[in-house]
Parts: C-alpha cells; structure tokens; sequence
C-alpha cells in the first residue's frame, strides 16, 4: 500500500468510528506503531482529522464550543429555572463541584453564602463566588478555553485527581437515551468531565429539554452514572416516561 493510499484508508477508519487507536491502525494497516504515528502527524497537519493521546479522533463531525456570552442568552429562562432547582439541593458544609456550563454561572449567582466548598474548573463561576466570604472556592487551572471561559487538558484534569466531593452539577451538549448517554462538543472537554464524573458521590445532571435526543462529538459517560436530573418540561410528551426507566431522581421545572 503506498503512502498516499494509507493516508486515505486512515482517515475513512478514524472516521467511520470516531477515534481509532495507533495500535489498531498499526494492525489493520500492516505497518509499525511508529510509522502510523508519524502519518497521524502529517494527517494532522493537513487537517484531516485531530491527534489524541493514543491515537486519533474524526473532525468529521466535531462541533465547536459555542461561545460563552452566546449561550448564556439561549434557552435562558429554562437555565434559570434549573439552577434555582440545582440550588435547592446543596447544603451546609457540601463540597460540590461545577461545570463550566452557563447553568452553573447562574446557580453561581444566586448561591446563597453558606459555608461550602466549590470545585470548578470554569471563570465565569469563580468570578460570580468571589464575592462570598463563605464559600471556598478551588480552580482547577489549566489550558484555557476561550469559547467556553474554562479550564481543560492534562493539567485540569491532574488537579481534578486530587480532590472528592460530594455532589457533581454537570451539563453537558447532548443526552440520548438509546445511546451514547452523555456527549460533549470536543474531547478536551468530555475527558474534563469523566473525570468530574469519576470524583463525585453524586451526579446531578442539569439540562433543558432542547439538549435531549442530541448526541454531540465525544461521549462523556451513559445515563447509568447520572444520580438526579433536573429537567424543563419538555415538548416531547414521552420523554420523562423514558427517563424514568433509568431510576434516575427526576424534577422539572
């Protein structure tokens, strides 16, 4: 197989399934580890699809991080909500930790000042506790993501490692139920938030209805790792029916 035709052959399997590693590359291409690492480099280069630690993953169809101030203002009333809900849960002494997610900016503004411990890893939530002489507020630090106003990669990730809490606040681009469970726009950030997932007693997913029957890029983890929902009523009449089968604590707002 020429080069030219390996280049082209790596590309359609990294697409038809996502991401590949460099070792299922090596075998189905019948050439060394080093010599795919190499391709996916010059693959790269030329913007045919995207590096990941082991291996490679489809830009096919990745979606780019809407930026923050843009998704602050959509389905705005319905974040609101939610994050009045999301705040009826935290008590007293809780570690929580929250995501980068716009929801989370408004649960950060109106969190009453109570001691607690907040882990996260976005700005906009640091900068709305910053004020509250109660709360403990930890960043996890890291590469900076513009669009999102967060904190992603290797470094976030590593700090995440260090610490426990008790309740998660996660939202996320996309839920499906038949499959595919919780996804996000890019691979940075769905690797953010396993490990968000792997820290936490409890996992308290925050997302409107619109983000339902959506699968995004990356996947994050199923359905089965989700504790609570909070959710806006939604259009879909059978939506709630179909959460239910999952024993997962539902509340709408």
């Amino acid at each position: 197989m020429l080069a030219a035709e390996r280049y082209d052959r790596i590309v359609e399997m990294v697409n038809e399934n996502g991401s590949m590693r460099v070792s299922e590359l090596s075998d189905r291409c019948r050439v060394t580890e080093e010599t795919i690492r190499r391709d996916l480099d010059r693959l790269e280069q030329a913007g045919r699809l995207k590096r990941s630690h082991g291996g490679a993953v489809s830009i096919k169809d990745d979606q780019p991080e809407i930026p923050y101030r843009v998704r602050e203002t959509t389905h705005a009333e319905e974040k609101k909500r939610i994050a009045q809900a999301a705040l009826s849960m935290i008590r007293p002494g809780d570690r929580i930790l929250l995501d980068a997610s716009t929801t989370a900016g408004y649960m950060a503004a109106n969190m009453p000042d109570i001691p607690l411990t907040v882990l996260t890893n976005s700005i906009q939530v640091a900068t709305e506790l910053s004020s509250k002489d109660k709360i403990e507020v930890i960043s996890t630090g890291g590469q900076l993501a513009q669009r999102s106003l967060s904190f992603v990669g290797p470094l976030a990730e590593r700090s995440l490692e260090t610490y426990h809490v008790d309740k998660l606040f996660l939202s996320c681009k996309g839920v499906h139920l038949e499959g595919g469970g919780i996804s996000e726009s890019n691979e940075l950030q769905a690797r953010l938030k396993q490990k968000m997932v792997g820290i936490s007693d409890q996992v308290i997913l925050l997302a409107d209805a619109s983000k339902f029957g959506v699968r995004a890029f990356a996947r994050v983890t199923g359905l089965n790792a989700v504790h609570a929902v909070i959710i806006n009523e939604p259009q879909e009449g059978d939506l709630i029916h179909r959460l239910k089968d999952y024993d997962i604590q539902i509340t709408t707002v």
